[in-house]
């Protein structure tokens, strides 16, 4: 993980699927859990979703409030 991509969390909206346009730290947990049993896509958007699931499944979204209000 690199600083940058938690930026990215907060910013970068879902490319495809049933959140597309949807901001990637506001993608709901079972959706990124079902990322985690079936795959995550290859790529950039995939290593991000990865990122989030695990934040979300430790409880830590908190973290990324102070990036929100950077922006």
């Amino acid at each position: 993980m690199k600083p940058e991509d938690l930026e990215k969390l907060v910013t970068l909206q879902m490319p495809f699927g049933k959140y597309k346009g949807r901001v990637i730290a506001d993608l709901p947990g079972h959706y990124l859990h079902w990322f985690a049993r079936e795959g995550f896509p290859k790529g950039e958007i995939g290593r991000l979703l990865a990122l989030m699931q695990e934040i979300d499944h430790n409880g830590l979204k908190e973290l990324l409030a102070p990036l929100r209000r950077k922006g």
